[in-house]
């Protein structure tokens, strides 16, 4: 999965929403960090929703085009302002008279990554994680970013990136993905594993003291490769005894980004990460990267 081998870069769906100007300035920075281009797309709909066979009318189809092209040219005008003065980006934009989720699912097969705001300009959407949102992350062929609006209000950008991990294949992909954010943003690289998706503190006469220092020795080994492929990146582990959705809510508030798997339950026993993934996406305000393969 590499650039050479991707047509797109970073492509962002665009749809005018305050989210989807926040997904637009974040993914705007995240490809100028990455060298790598930006490619905005906007999509609409050409039938009536609760009538799939029936086509808009011509009239609502011109000002869902004409609405799009000003969406677009926003969000590149956006993009450009959002980079340090005398970088440059090569931003694309791109009109599609088809459904946003499955259109978006169909582009991550060829591209980096996708990022799409939280939720877009309708009103349940506004309350829970956008449908197309949703869909995006569990379809896609590639990471997808998620970026909630009120993301210019999160820690600076000498925060660290927070990485969930429980040696899964899907939190292995997590990891790769968190090491090369960190290291692009020259920051600290917060390593998480939270032990059960249940509370021990709750099973009688257990004690936690007992396996921490084997769950420490079992983190240490799942990122003793990526500590020689990336050097310069200061890593701290965490390792706690405690719901992983939880202990990823709580350890946002001070990361500028969360990394986690799609799915799964990995070789640190007891562990399960990729279960909570859609609770983060929908809980948390930090921009996060959900690490789908390709």
């Amino acid at each position: 999965m590499t650039a050479l081998q991707k047509r797109y870069g970073i492509v962002v769906g665009v749809d005018g929403s305050p989210a989807s100007s926040a997904a637009v300035v974040w993914a705007a920075r995240d490809a100028a960090l990455k060298n790598v281009s930006l490619h905005l797309v906007h999509m609409f709909n050409t039938f009536v929703p609760t009538f799939p066979q029936v086509p808009m009318p011509s009239g609502v189809a011109r000002w869902q085009s004409d609405a799009g092209q000003q969406a677009l040219e926003q969000a590149a005008k956006l993009a450009r302002e959002a980079l340090p003065a005398g970088q440059e980006l090569e931003i694309t934009t791109e009109l599609r008279p088809e459904p946003p989720a499955p259109t978006l699912i169909e582009i991550s097969e060829d591209a980096q990554m996708i990022v799409v705001g939280s939720n877009g300009n309708d009103v349940m959407s506004r309350i829970l994680l956008g449908s197309v949102s949703s869909a995006v992350v569990r379809g896609a062929k590639c990471p997808v970013g998620v970026i909630h609006a009120e993301t210019s209000s999160r820690p600076s950008d000498r925060a660290p990136v927070l990485v969930g991990i429980d040696g899964s294949p899907a939190s292995e992909l997590a990891t790769a993905v968190a090491f090369e954010e960190a290291a692009r943003r020259d920051v600290q690289l917060v390593a998480l594993h939270a032990w059960s998706d249940f509370e021990f503190f709750e099973i009688p006469g257990y004690e936690w003291s007992a396996v921490r220092a084997e769950a420490e020795r079992s983190l240490s080994e799942c990122l003793a490769g990526w500590h020689d492929s990336y050097p310069d990146v200061p890593v701290r582990q965490l390792v706690v005894a405690d719901r992983p959705a939880r202990q990823l809510i709580k350890q946002s508030e001070s990361a500028q980004l969360v990394v986690v798997g799609s799915h799964g339950r990995g070789c640190l026993t007891g562990a399960m990460l990729g279960s909570v993934s859609n609770a983060v996406v929908h809980s948390i305000r930090t921009p996060v990267i959900v690490a789908r393969p390709a």
